[in-house]
């Protein structure tokens, strides 16, 4: 499972890295959309406002946008294993699958 969101920052964080890097960046978001075994949740007007809420309530930590939007989420669909190694997701309660 991903979101919209995600994808976007993931293309975003590679868009000044150069034509390779770009271009693979859009062909494994395209491979990602096409997989029966991957979930893209669609972004929203009400996943914006409640990932703002949560971003709201969580002024003391460095959480970016996606990330509340991507906690939401997953909350929503009770999923706690998260394939990252971001610290925050733990600071929120989610199991890190990346050490």
């Amino acid at each position: 499972m991903t979101t919209d969101e995600v994808l976007t920052e993931f293309v975003a964080s590679l868009s000044s890295k150069g034509s390779h890097f770009r271009s693979l960046a859009a062909r494994m978001v395209h491979s990602i959309l096409t997989d029966r075994n991957v979930t893209v949740l669609h972004q929203t007007h009400a996943s914006f406002l409640s990932g703002l809420h949560l971003y709201e309530r969580r002024l003391d930590k460095e959480y970016s946008l996606v990330d509340c939007i991507a906690m939401n989420s997953m909350r929503k669909l009770h999923i706690r294993d998260v394939l990252s190694k971001d610290r925050h997701f733990a600071q929120e309660g989610f199991i890190l699958l990346v050490p």
